[in-house]
């Protein structure tokens, strides 16, 4: 594996079915290329990085296009 490949990760369907936005607490969508937790009704994308989704607010990325 080249050094800059990185592994696809996949985030477990029972966790994503337990996890919902902090904010709305609405169910979320993984999106496995951008390695997100979308929520639509907040408009915010949650990261995964190295497995772990990163629930904090503060850390999502806002989507511009739903």
């Amino acid at each position: 594996m080249a050094a800059l490949e990185r592994p696809a990760s996949r985030i477990d369907p029972k966790l994503l079915e337990m996890l919902v936005c902090p904010l709305t607490k609405t169910a979320l969508s993984y999106d496995p290329e951008r390695q997100e937790l979308v929520s639509r009704a907040a408009r915010l994308a949650y990261p995964i990085r190295d497995g772990i989704p990163i629930m904090l607010p503060d850390e999502a990325r806002p989507l511009e296009d739903i």
